[in-house]
């Protein structure tokens, strides 16, 4: 069976991104998102296991989630997690397809305040 991972990067500080919020969803087949998986990234900007694997690992339509935006806000301001203006960037999505249940799927996210890059990876 396949599995999915993701990792992220910090290119402003060139550093894993540690901490990052990150929310999977799936499409359902009505037009729908459903949460399936809510975790944070480690100290190397990866997450402890696999997003999606084995059985519930699936053909379909997915988005990640991160939150950018409270990410850069607690690392550029530590002491002020009230900030009143908003971030350039929120949450970054990425909305991708799996067509083959028993590959391995990595997406990448390179991210800064104002831009991000994302791929597959291997």
């Amino acid at each position: 069976m396949g599995y999915l991972t993701t990792h992220i990067l910090d290119t402003t500080k060139g550093i894993a991104a540690a901490g990052v919020k990150i929310d999977l969803y799936k499409h359902t087949t009505d037009g729908q998102r459903q949460r399936i998986h809510s975790t944070l990234s480690n100290n190397d900007g990866r997450c402890d296991q696999p997003l999606l694997q084995d059985d519930d690992f699936t053909v379909g339509v997915y988005e990640l989630e991160f939150a950018i935006d409270e990410y850069f806000n607690h690392n550029d301001n530590p002491n002020d997690d009230d900030t009143k203006t908003p971030s350039f960037l929120n949450t970054v999505v990425i909305r991708f397809g799996i067509s083959d249940d028993n590959a391995h799927y990595h997406i990448p996210l390179l991210v800064s305040p104002y831009s991000y890059s994302t791929y597959r990876g291997s």
